[in-house]
């Protein structure tokens, strides 16, 4: 179903905060040229919290005429209410992306069996493919393996976002879900090693700067070719980390407007890179050697 490096794609906007999407369709084309196996529009990276369903609609849409296919498009329709979340899962089935991102509900903490339930409706909805999105440093919420276990046997619901960071709870998850539900890191840091464990790929934020880079090393994980693995992501891995220096997608936008691929423009409540992380970011963006 989704496999490879997909990348959780940041919106790029002008400095008033507006959608710059002559940006967004050179970013599209540039992350499908280097080699990026999927496009993921409004997700946590791409501040879905401050879109609104028409802007997420058009940037899905545009991905979708660039892409024409080549690579899977996802668009991440998540909700903290389960009657939107429905709603906007049959809005957004509209569009010819190959699958569905939905977060677990934040803030309301719901239990697992909340969970569940959350995911059977958006599921009974969907026509499309539905990829669960699990980040529970986001959300205050940790769906638990035998939970998504649980939602793997529903017939829409085909692979999951993990951003616990490592391979055990990739190995709990492919342990406990029905044979070939597929698994994606969400955590650039640990996705050589949850790859080499079983997952598919990554859904990664480095990757809206070093898609080639990241690209090469998720085959080489994929390969179980763990030598070639570990010298690929080696200069990835300050990307990895100060990339979060502040909440994503502060670092990763700012990053993208020094290598000239956008403007420095990102919504409220949040702002632009502190000066002071500045130099640690910049340092990254060399050692990978993704500044132009």
């Amino acid at each position: 179903m989704f496999s490879g490096s997909l990348v959780a794609m940041v919106t790029p906007m002008r400095g008033d905060g507006s959608v710059d999407f002559g940006a967004w369709e050179r970013l599209v084309d540039w992350q499908i040229g280097s080699g990026t196996a999927g496009i993921v529009v409004g997700g946590t990276t791409g501040e879905s919290a401050t879109l609104t369903d028409s802007e997420l609609w058009d940037l899905t849409q545009r991905a979708c005429e660039r892409a024409r296919h080549r690579v899977a498009v996802l668009v991440g329709v998540g909700s903290s209410s389960t009657v939107t979340c429905v709603e906007r899962v049959r809005h957004f089935s509209q569009l010819p992306v190959e699958g569905i991102l939905v977060v677990t509900p934040a803030y309301n903490r719901p239990s697992q069996e909340g969970l569940y339930r959350h995911f059977a409706a958006v599921a009974a909805a969907s026509t499309k493919p539905v990829v669960l999105y699990n980040v529970p440093s986001r959300t205050a919420v940790d769906m638990q393996p035998d939970t998504v276990a649980r939602l793997s046997q529903l017939e829409r619901i085909g692979a999951v976002k993990e951003a616990v960071p490592g391979a055990e709870r990739v190995r709990e998850l492919l342990a406990a879900c029905k044979p070939g539900f597929v698994v994606l890191s969400g955590d650039d840091a640990t996705a050589r090693e949850a790859i080499l464990a079983g997952a598919r790929g990554v859904i990664s934020v480095t990757a809206n700067v070093a898609p080639g880079p990241m690209a090469a090393m998720v085959a080489a994980a994929m390969r179980g070719d763990r030598e070639s693995a570990a010298r690929l992501d080696a200069p990835l891995a300050a990307l990895h980390r100060d990339l979060f220096l502040e909440a994503n997608p502060i670092p990763v936008k700012w990053a993208l407007a020094q290598a000239g691929r956008m403007e420095r423009g990102i919504r409220l409540p949040l702002t632009e890179l502190a000066s002071a992380h500045q130099p640690a970011v910049l340092a990254a963006l060399r050692a990978a050697a993704a500044l132009q």
